[in-house]
């Protein structure tokens, strides 16, 4: 991807110096599974170590008629426990894509006569408290719409190229995408939908519907890649690219996750789409560059 020396986002936080994040409170009654939109890991296997205390469980709230508002943007948070332990590079890169994302959807939302509240990005490392509750690395990446913020233990970069062999600069920035995809629908309203439908119908429908925000979200990635300029307006998209993100949906598909994890597939516990959806998502937002075509 062609970066070069473009901007980095202030809009994060380093706690990767942190140990724990600050649990406490809630007790056993606030044992309670946490429901938040990941990027695809966490979707099929999430390891509980100890409890988790989940006291703000708005996981698909948000959203509202008239301007979209969210979150104001938050600047740089140290580690002020301990050392932060975030890799220069994969800091560096992480906040370029996010301020990318920044100004192509800033751009959007703009023609739209609507102002982007951007996401923040959180950094940590294994174990840390989010307002959505517990974040654990094995759960992956995931917003969290209580805080308006997405929640990266970098290492799931490792994981991505190393175990599941989908490595590339683009993979890495399809995930920052595809969270930043989420914070879209929450400030438009479209994850308090689901969640409204979400609790009217059984479990298997309810997995349909978060399905299609998960589709929707790899979609505005897509979106966002099509889109991403250098200031000199050139794409940020270099050739062989896209295969990378591609790879990466792939990897990352209900079907073929569970075809790896538990020898069988489930297709009534999907909660993130095939191999061949995901694909399909992403590669309709990136011919496209039109957020209107990820509709539900």
């Amino acid at each position: 991807m062609r970066f070069g020396d473009e901007r980095e986002s202030s809009n994060f936080e380093d706690v990767t110096g942190r140990s724990g994040g600050g649990f406490g409170g809630g007790g056993l009654g606030c044992l309670l599974p946490l429901i938040a939109s990941r990027f695809g890991i966490g979707g099929v296997i999430v390891v509980v170590i100890g409890y988790f205390l989940l006291n703000s469980l708005g996981v698909l709230g948000g959203g509202g008629g008239g301007e979209v508002t969210g979150p104001s943007s938050q600047q740089q948070v140290g580690a002020p426990s301990g050392q932060s332990t975030l890799d220069p590079n994969i800091k560096r890169f992480s906040l370029q894509v996010l301020a990318s994302t920044e100004d192509v959807w800033g751009r959007m939302l703009q023609r739209q006569g609507v102002r982007y509240s951007p996401t923040t990005l959180v950094f940590y490392s294994q174990l840390y408290q989010s307002g959505c509750g517990a974040a654990q690395s094995a759960m992956g990446p995931f917003y969290c719409p209580t805080d308006g913020k997405i929640y990266l233990d970098t290492s799931f970069f490792n994981e991505l190229s190393q175990r599941f062999k989908a490595p590339g600069d683009f993979a890495m920035a399809y995930v920052i995408a595809h969270e930043v995809g989420h914070h879209i629908q929450d400030l438009q309203g479209s994850l308090g939908q689901a969640h409204d439908l979400q609790a009217r119908e059984s479990e298997s429908q309810g997995n349909a519907i978060q399905v299609k925000v998960e589709l929707q979200a790899d979609c505005y990635a897509g979106v966002w890649a099509a889109n991403a300029k250098t200031p000199e307006g050139q794409p940020v998209m270099e050739q062989g690219d896209f295969e990378e993100g591609m790879r990466a949906a792939e990897a990352i598909g209900d079907d073929t996750l569970q075809r790896e994890t538990q020898g069988q597939v489930v297709p009534d516990s999907f909660t993130h789409g095939t191999s061949a959806q995901r694909m399909e998502a992403l590669q309709r937002g990136y011919k496209s560059g039109d957020p209107n075509v990820c509709k539900f």
